[in-house]
């Protein structure tokens, strides 16, 4: 018996080496196009890395205007709160470059003691991090984004175009404080104004503050080089404030001792407040808290009455989520969801809660407050607060950076969603 066991063991022992080495065979032929090791099987198409042709998501919606190319994150399909590489919401002002890593360089210079130019083996040299962040465009859910359907160049409403210009990373590269020590800032200094290397020499500034704070120049997006539309080989990152600080493709960093209105800055992203008379509000820094439902949302249905669950995300710019409200009648009463792990500072969190629908009209909305104890507002409050009247209030004609406003989902007796918020 003890010798059947032995040779049993032997045997078994062997067919697991066969049966490794034959996996592994395998494994190496699917790193490329066509697996041939199995003379007379249908070659193997599937590159490695790619998603199994059923899974993949439709991918990103996309509008197109003279000045702006924009894709959009498919937000009713996620879960967790990191954004795939290839879903992130890509905004361009020009023609996206073309640079090659191995010759690209960008400079800091201005009021510092020694200007430098740092290439791509200097950062990586360099002491590094890595941070899950959120980063969202200044016009995401700007009234525009809320239009009737059939329009001409209107977008379908649902929380991809509404909502969907934002998205969650994680991002690696070189504390911007590591370069600016290397340069030596000069005690006048107050300032920094970052230029890209496209077409348009997109342009920025942000306070010195800031930058020596926590923001970095990344070269890593999700553990892999960014991607060309995310700003490869190199691009700032200013964590909490709108992407529009985060120039990608970064070319230059001017150090000085005043805020520039570059046109980007001016033009752009300006935003008249009828409280100053309606005076532009030069620069918007810090998204303030914020959330969304994902689903149920907008352009989905519910086939029949009965168990939901709800789910979406909640931001802050100023820190970490502390909760979220649920309203399951159009914001009379609320309920706090669950949050789900990890509760980041300045990142996506994925909040959660229990619904039985009863197969009524009703309005579902999500309200967010952070650890700073600000409260996400309704469309009412926002326009209070930016000192708006009944006469001039925010409306969907308006190209109006919108902000952090409630949004409101109306669920019909026959299953279908709606986006009611200018309703």
């Amino acid at each position: 018996m003890d010798s059947n066991r032995s040779d049993r063991r032997r045997f078994l022992r062997s067919a697991a080496l066969a049966g490794l080495a034959v996996g592994a065979e395998r494994s190496a032929g699917a790193q490329g196009l066509t697996d041939t090791s199995a003379p007379g099987a249908p070659p193997n198409t599937h590159a490695h890395g790619q998603l199994a042709p059923h899974a993949a998501p439709e991918g990103r919606g996309v509008t197109k205007s003279i000045t702006h190319t924009t894709y959009y994150t498919p937000l009713a399909d996620s879960v967790g709160i990191i954004t795939p590489s290839s879903l992130h919401f890509m905004q361009s002002h020009s023609r996206l470059p073309e640079i090659d890593p191995a010759k690209y360089s960008f400079i800091i210079h201005g009021l510092v003691e020694r200007p430098l130019a740092f290439n791509m083996d200097d950062l990586k040299r360099l002491p590094s991090v890595s941070k899950i962040r959120f980063l969202e465009c200044l016009g995401n859910t700007s009234p525009r984004r809320h239009e009737t359907e059939g329009k001409p160049n209107s977008t379908p409403v649902t929380v991809q175009f509404t909502h969907g210009i934002m998205s969650c990373n994680e991002w690696g590269g070189v504390p911007l404080s590591v370069l600016l020590k290397e340069v030596g800032v000069k005690k006048e200094a107050t300032w920094l104004v970052a230029e890209g290397g496209d077409g348009s020499k997109y342009t920025y500034a942000i306070p010195l503050t800031k930058a020596l704070d926590d923001c970095m120049v990344a070269y890593m997006q999700n553990g892999e080089p960014l991607r060309q539309e995310q700003g490869f080989p190199a691009r700032l990152f200013v964590p909490g404030f709108g992407a529009n600080h985060s120039v990608k493709w970064l070319r230059r960093l001017m150090i000085v001792d005043e805020p520039y209105l570059t046109w980007d800055q001016s033009v752009h992203h300006a935003a008249a407040r009828a409280d100053l008379g309606y005076k532009s509000r030069w620069f918007n820094f810090v998204w303030p808290p914020k959330s969304v439902i994902t689903r149920p949302s907008a352009g989905l249905k519910l086939n029949a009455p009965g168990y939901y669950e709800i789910t979406g995300l909640a931001w802050s710019g100023w820190g970490k989520v502390r909760k979220v409200d649920i309203s399951l009648d159009g914001g009379k009463s609320w309920k706090e969801a669950k949050l789900q792990d990890p509760i980041l500072p300045m990142a996506h969190t994925r909040f959660n809660f229990d619904w039985t629908w009863t197969g009524e009209d009703t309005v579902i909305m999500s309200r967010c407050t952070d650890d700073q104890g600000e409260v996400q507002p309704t469309l009412a409050e926002l326009n209070r607060n930016w000192g708006r009247t009944e006469k001039d209030r925010l409306e969907p004609r308006s190209n109006t950076h919108y902000w952090n406003a409630i949004q409101p989902w109306k669920i019909a007796k026959d299953g279908s969603i709606t986006d009611v918020l200018f309703a």
